[in-house]
């Protein structure tokens, strides 16, 4: 691939404890899946595949025409899906790859093109992803949106369910707590070193799988984002609130 080249990879699985069959849901007169084929189609990837280990997931792909990865049901992530798609089809190890999720039907375009373009102006960087401002102390607090830190340079420095930084003991909060937005840049031998390597014993207490490239020394750029996405897609109740977020006038 010549330099600023990227494809993209969005990992989508049937099974799902809180919404089965997520990725299938119709959300404005479309599957979930197509939206987020869409969005991927319209950045500056030069290839989008869907990864699946679902018969009914490649068949709504293939009607809608997608390119479609049949991968291995024993996978724990999707990077470790995204890592067999990668060695099957040979890709160098210097390429570049975005993982979108399967269930970030609103994750737009732009966003998918600058976590890729952190990688190609970062020489250093393995992995890239993106943030944005928290404003609402109800979001500080939620263990189920992942706050970041990260250094003057753009280095992530941490990820954590809880506030961080922590207010000690001034007691004085931080001029900006930042919400980890998850998209994620590989370089590929990142991607796959990453699903070889064993969990730690930060990511397995946080759940939080991008700790383990922090605790083998990877480094990871982390930008701004300037378009924030709608809302992740992980019940059912969620797709009602990216409905009301699309009749509100957002694009899907």
């Amino acid at each position: 691939m010549t330099d600023g080249e990227f494809r993209v990879v969005i990992p989508a699985r049937y099974a799902s404890t809180r919404f089965p069959g997520k990725a299938l849901a119709i959300l404005d007169g479309k599957p979930m899946i197509r939206h987020v084929y869409d969005q991927a189609c319209a950045s500056g990837a030069v290839q989008v595949v869907i990864a699946t280990d679902d018969q009914r997931i490649a068949s709504v792909a293939d009607e809608f025409g997608a390119a479609v990865a049949m991968t291995s049901g024993d996978h724990e992530s999707g990077t470790d899906r995204i890592a067999e798609v990668a060695r099957s089809r040979g890709w160098d190890h210097d390429a570049i790859v975005v993982n979108v999720q399967g269930d970030a039907p609103l994750i737009s375009a732009a966003s998918i093109d600058l976590v890729a373009s952190l990688l190609t102006t970062h020489d250093s960087a393995s992995l890239a992803t993106l943030c944005a401002a928290l404003g609402d102390p109800a979001d500080i607090s939620d263990p189920n949106i992942v706050k970041v830190v990260f250094d003057q340079a753009g280095r992530a420095l941490y990820f954590s369910r809880s506030p961080i930084p922590a207010v000690a003991h001034t007691g004085e909060p931080p001029a900006c707590f930042w919400w980890h937005i998850g998209i994620y840049a590989y370089r590929v031998s990142a991607l796959l070193e990453l699903a070889r390597t064993p969990s730690c014993e930060l990511e397995r207490a946080e759940k939080l799988e991008q700790l383990r490239a922090l605790h083998t020394g990877m480094e990871i750029r982390v930008s701004v984002s300037e378009e924030l996405p709608g809302p992740d897609i992980n019940t059912p109740e969620d797709l009602v609130a990216a409905e009301r977020f699309i009749a509100e006038g957002r694009p899907a």
